[in-house]
Parts: structure tokens; C-alpha cells; sequence
């Protein structure tokens, strides 16, 4: 089963190694893994996607909370919620297959972003499935490259997720 967690981390060095490295150290493999900065200075949201049962998954938040730079640890599959990826995708186009492809970009609502003589990058935005579908369906025509930026997610409704506040031990002033 696959599990979104999010993270509030100090942003400080190091601390994305030392998450990476309790994955690593328990044998268990990132999906994805998303880093940035949130509305609060000095506090990034981590997204990281797993595949894993319910135990594990709950020992995971139970050890990043152990890790001295998190905040705050939530399982997003508790809650109803958005998810999106992000890929750009430069496939090879001439003249005679870049109107189907300019075709395909409209069906999933993707966007061209740059053009070749002999290339189309699209970027795309939406869940991993979409993506993975209009992946597929570019492949005969070329992938010449691609890049995908990793799923990130917020819980739906006006209530933020995890909670922001900070827990009262931590060393952040906001």
C-alpha cells in the first residue's frame, strides 16, 4: 500500500540526509521524495511517497520523529487530499508527427514549453497515473528525455497538515 507522509523539518544542512539515511538504514524504498520551502521561515515540507503495510509505514513517522531536525510527521493517506507530480518531457518531433503529438498535449491538457527543428518539451502536471499514461503514449514517437519532480500533497480543506504549530520542545522560534 502506498503511503504520502509529510515532514515539517528545520531548514537546515543535513537534514535531508539524515531522513534519507533512515530510509536507507530500515530497507525501505523511497517512491519519492519532494523537499521545499513552507510559509513559515526556516521550516520545509517533506514529501515522501512509499509503498509499504501499515505497521511499517507507522514505524517510519515513529523514527523521523526520533531525527533532532523534525518537527512534525503525518500519514496524508488518513486524509482526503490533492496529489500532483510534475514532468517535462522532451520527445522527438518533425513535421510530419508533431501535430499528433501537439494533439496528445491537448488531450491531457499538458503544455508545450519549448520548440525544436527536431523536439517538443511538454511539461505536465497531475497525478502520477496521468503522467505515467501520457508517457506511455509518447513513447513511439521518442522520448529524448525526461524529468519528473516527485509528488506533493496537501490535505483537502482549510485546515492545514500536518498541524504547523510547532511542537513545544523544538528550537524554532516562528
Amino acid at each position: 500500500m502506498q503511503h504520502t507522509l509529510i515532514a515539517l523539518v528545520e531548514d537546515k544542512p543535513g537534514v535531508l540526509n539524515r531522513v534519507a539515511s533512515l530510509f536507507r538504514r530500515r530497507a525501505f524504498n523511497i517512491d519519492s521524495l519532494t523537499v521545499g520551502h513552507t510559509e513559515k521561515p526556516g521550516i520545509s515540507r517533506m514529501t515522501i511517497v512509499i509503498n509499504s503495510d501499515e505497521v511499517d509505514a507507522e514505524r517510519v513517522v515513529a523514527n523521523l520523529y526520533k531525527l533532532v531536525n523534525v518537527i512534525q510527521v503525518d500519514d496524508l493517506g488518513r486524509y482526503a487530499a490533492v496529489s500532483r507530480d510534475l514532468a517535462m518531457v522532451k520527445v522527438a518531433a518533425d513535421s510530419v508527427n508533431r501535430l499528433e503529438i501537439m494533439q496528445l498535449v491537448d488531450v491531457f491538457r499538458a503544455r508545450i514549453v519549448d520548440v525544436a527543428n527536431d523536439s517538443l518539451i511538454i511539461e505536465i502536471t497531475g497525478d502520477e497515473d496521468k503522467i505515467d499514461s501520457f508517457v506511455e503514449v509518447l513513447r513511439p514517437y521518442g522520448i529524448i528525455e525526461m524529468v519528473r519532480t516527485g509528488v506533493v500533497a496537501m490535505a483537502r480543506g482549510a485546515q492545514a497538515l500536518p498541524d504547523t504549530s510547532l511542537n513545544a520542545g523544538s528550537s524554532i522560534a516562528v
